[in-house]
Parts: C-alpha cells; sequence; structure tokens
C-alpha cells in the first residue's frame, strides 16, 4: 500500500459545535470516506444545547452531521453508508426512524441504534459518508 492510502485529514466547520475534547469534528480519509463524528443538540454559535421535543432535537442532530460535511464539495448527505445513533430512551425509536426518513429516501444507509446514558440531551448522531473519486 502507498503511504497516501493510509493519509487522513481533519476537516473542521464554524457549522457544528467545536469539539469537547480530544477528537476531530470530521475525519476525511485516503479511502475517500469521512467520518463525522457524534453530534448532539448543540448550537454551533452559543454552545448551549438545543432545548426541545424529540423530533426537533432529532433534526438538529442530522442537520449538525449535514453541516460537518459542507467543506466537501461533492460530498451529498445521501451517500452516507453508515449512521451509528444513540438514544436515551429507546422509546424514542419509532420517533427517530420518523425523522430519520425523512433526510434518508430509500436506499437508506446500514444503521446501529443503541441505548446510551447520554448528559442532558436525547440522541447523537455519527455518520460515515462515501466520497466521489
Amino acid at each position: 500500500m502507498h503511504r497516501e492510502e493510509h493519509e487522513k485529514r481533519p476537516i473542521t466547520t464554524d457549522s457544528a459545535p467545536l469539539p469537547k475534547g480530544p477528537y476531530s469534528q470530521a475525519v476525511l480519509s485516503a479511502g475517500r470516506c469521512l467520518y463525522i463524528s457524534g453530534q448532539g443538540p448543540v448550537d454551533a454559535a452559543s454552545g448551549e444545547f438545543v432545548v426541545g421535543s424529540f423530533d426537533e432535537q432529532a433534526r438538529f442532530d442530522l442537520a449538525q452531521c449535514a453541516s460537518a460535511r459542507r467543506g466537501r464539495r461533492r460530498t451529498h448527505w445521501l451517500k452516507a453508508i453508515k449512521v451509528h445513533v444513540y438514544l436515551r430512551d429507546m422509546k424514542d425509536f419509532q420517533a427517530l426512524n420518523s425523522v430519520y426518513a425523512e433526510f434518508f429516501p430509500e436506499p437508506q444507509p446500514a444503521r446501529t441504534t443503541v441505548q446510551s446514558n447520554l448528559p442532558g440531551f436525547d440522541l447523537e448522531i455519527d455518520a460515515i459518508i462515501a466520497l466521489d473519486a
């Protein structure tokens, strides 16, 4: 393998909250995938949690994931190949499915949904997006 096949480049945007720890907002791999770090319902400008219904938080999170990849001109949200969703309460699973379907028409990306003890919000979402060559 050539060295460039292993390289990765961090992607940053002002449209999503800055990382609160030692991680990147997103990483572009030489393998032509964009890995987007978990996005919660946090306003990028204020750093405050977005308060609202589960549906409102889910729409906000999915929009945040979309904004984390805006720097990639040829990237499209519909090219997501894997999405991970972390729910505070699995009772929100059906509501998640309804909102998720608004963002991902068929064929939807692969998805894993797990319950997680999230600090002060109802869900977090991360994604892997395939890029054009």
